[in-house]
């Protein structure tokens, strides 16, 4: 085993592609995240892989490049946008006598710098030690022995590789543990805003792409924003109010293509907030020259969590940082609407708001209403509601002026009487 620097993150990049010339946007992103995760990028090499060397991915002639450029740049991390099997990195370790980590351990690294709440910090750590149980032979080479069968130092025949292990498992075990009871209380917490009736709606879209600034402008919130990857990785929820009603409205963490697998099991309880939404809100930079692909991209991880088929609404964020472009609905047919906007600015904000209304039918009824004394549930669910604006009781029981969301009236009477109080409906609809 070699000594690793201790001297910092001054990091070599290896792009691998198969065939043709490497996808420009692939190595700047992959720079991005070095760079997120504290690195200061040192060289750059692309590797052409038509057929993966199982030993070490990239062939013998590119090693010796590598190593080379590694001298030359003083680099001494190496960096692969690629995953590697456990005995390709200690190869690959082996072989430039530097640290080597893959896009999953980098990207798991961002991970757990940025989490900051208890339960992020769960999910980061079952994520890591999950990557890093395949891994442990690394570290343990020169104690791959029996420690019974010599004087003193006779023992249960347990090696030292197989004790980490265990201990690792035991860990992981209680990890587990710690994050189902988290998760039980997030699901209560939901199911009391399930109750409460309000629309939910989540905050998805690529990682950078101005999720946090929006939420923070449309709530009024303190959530951690900044221009670099992954800056949320814990849940925040507020509530707001449009036209026509309250709405809950949750920031969640970022996607980025190819997101590891085992940040997507680890993170299933931040990702149920996109996943059990009413309504995605798709937040996009609108002037990233790739961000169809990035729409792609997403939706193609949305597929993976279980919230492909939810409704979306596009919101192009960033428009001050295009020329000519103008807050604006689209309202294409049948197509996703887009909301062009700018969240650092405040312009659009109007007409998101709209958009919202217009997406979760946030229409107000008002008029009067008879109840009948065995409807006294009604009554005091209108009272929950604040819906309640005049009462007055006699002997048939009370009479209210109610003013409520259509939504909310369509349940509630449904619940009441089987259908909706159309009367109600058709005479005290009101658009706001």
């Amino acid at each position: 085993m070699f000594e690793r620097s201790k001297r910092g993150e001054h990091a070599l990049l290896i792009q691998p592609h198969s065939g043709g010339a490497p996808e420009e946007d692939l190595l700047e992103e992959f720079a991005d995240l070095a760079r997120s995760a504290g690195a200061s990028v040192a060289a750059v090499l692309t590797a052409r892989i038509d057929r993966p060397n199982a030993a070490i991915l990239i062939g013998s002639g590119k090693l010796e490049e590598v190593k080379a450029a590694a001298e030359a740049s003083g680099a001494d991390l190496i960096l692969v946008n690629h995953p590697l099997s456990p005995g390709q990195e200690r190869n690959l370790e082996r072989a430039l006598q530097r640290r080597v980590v893959d896009r999953t351990g980098l990207i798991l690294d961002i991970f757990s710098q940025r989490a900051r709440s208890a339960e992020g910090k769960l999910q980061v750590e079952l994520a890591q030690l999950k990557h890093m149980a395949t891994r442990l032979v690394r570290g343990w080479t020169h104690l791959e022995r029996q420690r019974g069968g010599s004087i003193g130092l006779r023992g249960p025949g347990e090696t030292q590789l197989e004790t980490d292990r265990r201990l690792l498992q035991k860990r992981l075990e209680q990890l587990q543990k710690r994050l189902d009871k988290v998760e039980v209380q997030r699901t209560q917490m939901r199911r009391a805003r399930v109750r409460s009736e309000l629309p939910r709606v989540a905050l998805v879209g690529y990682t950078n792409a101005g999720k946090s600034t929006l939420f923070n402008t449309l709530t009024g919130a303190d959530a951690y924003a900044a221009d670099q990857l992954f800056a949320t990785l814990d849940p925040t929820v507020r509530r707001i109010e449009l036209p026509g009603g309250g709405v809950v409205l949750a920031d969640t963490v970022g996607f980025v293509r190819d997101l590891p697998h085992e940040l997507v099991a680890a993170f299933r309880s931040t990702l149920s907030e996109a996943r059990e939404a009413d309504l995605l809100l798709h937040v996009i930079d609108a002037a990233d020259p790739l961000r169809d692909e990035r729409i792609a991209q997403v939706d193609a991880v949305l597929a993976e969590i279980g919230a492909g088929d939810l409704p979306q609404l596009l919101v192009f964020n960033k428009i001050d940082r295009l020329d000519g472009v103008a807050p604006r609905i689209d309202r294409p047919g049948e197509e996703r609407h887009r909301v062009w906007l700018s969240a650092r600015t405040g312009e659009g904000l109007a007409l998101l708001r709209e958009a919202l209304g217009e997406a979760l039918q946030l229409r107000r009824v008002q008029g009067g209403l008879r109840i009948a004394p065995q409807d006294a549930r009604l009554r005091a669910r209108l009272h929950e509601l604040g819906a309640v604006r005049v009462e007055q009781a006699d002997e048939h029981g009370w009479w209210v002026e109610v003013d409520l969301a259509v939504a909310d009236a369509q349940r509630l009477f449904a619940q009441a009487h089987g259908e909706p109080l159309r009367p109600l409906l058709e005479t005290a609809e009101t658009p706001t």
